[in-house]
């Protein structure tokens, strides 16, 4: 079954409106619900099953019944990375959405190729929103990651439980531990970041300015669009199927 997010809390048997033009094509023309079909929608507080009744250019549904699912990651994890060449961080963003992700903080690093103005910022993100909504709804997310533009990387020091420093020259070192200790430390409802540079990797200067610990991610050098899947997933197998 189809799912839908809509900002606001909801209540068993009130009626709500979607509005979002992509989603009321999806519903329509995608789809092609009609009037007493049933769809999910993730409301702030929850994921409930939902009605349709009435469709014209916004879909009336009204709320039946509450489920009880849970697919978010035990803790919350958010992913500083550089700015990728060409279509490398939608596919990220994409994939990483699909594991669990719960922020993206995309960044312009020292060694960065791609560099973005103030106009381009807003256009990128906007399209990396859809990306991360279509992807969110397509594996039963039951929350929408977000995704902002972050400046300086010394503003993400103290905002986190944890901070995980992926770094090259600590996988050259065959440094193979810090990362599965920080994660071993890991509780339920934790806020975790996890930093990545773009192509170039991080500089020295960048990774003194982070209060965080560095890590290596195995004896092998992975792409910068790979590494925060890496370390998803090994979070994921960790907080969730270990036990």
């Amino acid at each position: 079954m189809q799912r839908y997010f809509l900002e606001e809390s909801a209540e068993v048997g009130r009626t709500f409106v979607i509005d979002a033009k992509e989603d009321v094509h999806h519903i329509k023309n995608v789809m092609r619900q009609q009037p007493g079909d049933a769809l999910v929608i993730n409301f702030t507080d929850g994921t409930y099953q939902a009605t349709i009744e009435e469709l014209s250019e916004k879909v009336w549904v009204r709320v039946t019944e509450k489920l009880e699912l849970d697919t978010e990651l035990p803790v919350h994890i958010t992913i500083a990375s550089g700015l990728l060449k060409n279509d490398k961080y939608e596919w990220m963003l994409q994939k990483a959405t699909e594991l669990g992700a719960s922020q993206f903080l995309p960044f312009q690093g020292e060694f960065s190729v791609v560099r973005w103005d103030a106009k381009k910022a807003d256009k990128k993100l906007e399209r990396y929103r859809k990306i991360i909504k279509e992807a969110a709804e397509q594996s039963y997310r039951q929350q929408l990651p977000v995704i902002e533009f972050t400046s300086q990387l010394a503003e993400l020091n103290g905002r986190f439980d944890h901070m995980i420093i992926a770094y090259e020259e600590s996988a050259k070192h065959h440094e193979q531990q810090a990362f599965k200790q920080a994660v071993s430390r890991f509780r339920r409802g934790d806020r975790v970041l996890l930093v990545f540079g773009p192509e170039g990797g991080l500089s020295p200067k960048e990774v003194a300015m982070l209060e965080g610990i560095t890590a290596g991610l195995g004896p092998r050098i992975l792409r910068a669009e790979t590494a925060p899947l890496y370390a998803l997933s090994a979070i994921s197998y960790h907080m969730e199927l270990l036990d």
